[in-house]
């Protein structure tokens, strides 16, 4: 499962993200609300674990603001203001299921579990395509105008990334977690000797450069 985290107690968060981790989910974590709603709003997850009391933008109203945009991901909030008055506002605002604090890891997983499973089915993309390159999931071939474009298993993931992240600055570290499961730095020139290796293939052969180095900050892929 993809997870966003909404929670601003570091101690919470590090239980929470190392025991979904260790289970094997992707996991992006919001330490406020703002940052939370704009992640929720920009990238696509399976389910959303939201604390009440976050700073500068609290859960309901995250919640709420989700709702009104048409977001339909299941939502758990997972949170210590656990009054019936509260745990109905909390239903009634939008979110799918109420966790109290503390709480057992097992159940929490056990809720995330039967919320996706209760979710509607998304249809899966199997195309992206960014300007004149194109990429099949199903086939694993990358074309760009047209013209094939052989890569090997980690260039693929490597551009997959990219691709879904169209527009936004990925960093270093982004790329180490998410595209070699890295969660340390290795202290190689992995991400830098495979970026030139896509740039060589994807961007070299044709007139307009598509993967661009943000200086100080990562790399970023756009049309």
């Amino acid at each position: 499962m993809k997870i966003l985290m909404i929670e601003d107690d570091p101690s919470t968060a590090h239980y929470v993200s190392g025991g979904l981790r260790e289970e094997g989910h992707e996991l992006d974590h919001a330490p406020d609300g703002p940052t939370g709603l704009e992640l929720a709003c920009s990238r696509r997850y399976d389910v959303l674990v939201v604390d009440r009391m976050l700073p500068r933008l609290d859960g309901l109203s995250l919640v709420r603001a989700l709702r009104s945009a048409g977001r339909d991901v299941p939502i758990l909030f997972l949170t210590s203001v656990g009054g019936i008055d509260d745990r109905v506002e909390g239903l009634e605002a939008g979110a799918d299921d109420y966790l109290l604090k503390p709480f057992a890891f097992s159940e929490l997983m056990a809720r995330l579990n039967a919320l996706v499973r209760r979710a509607p089915s998304r249809r899966e993309e199997t195309v992206l395509e960014i300007g004149e390159l194109r990429m099949n999931l199903l086939s694993r071939a990358v074309t760009r105008g047209g013209a094939p474009i052989d890569l090997k298993p980690r260039e693929f993931r490597l551009l997959e990334y990219m691709m879904r992240n169209r527009g936004r600055v990925m960093t270093r570290t982004m790329l180490l977690e998410r595209v070699w499961d890295f969660h340390f730095d290795p202290k190689t020139n992995v991400v830098e000797t495979h970026v030139s290796r896509l740039r060589a293939k994807i961007d070299r052969p044709f007139a307009t450069e598509m993967i661009r180095t943000v200086r100080g900050s990562g790399y970023m892929l756009d049309a």
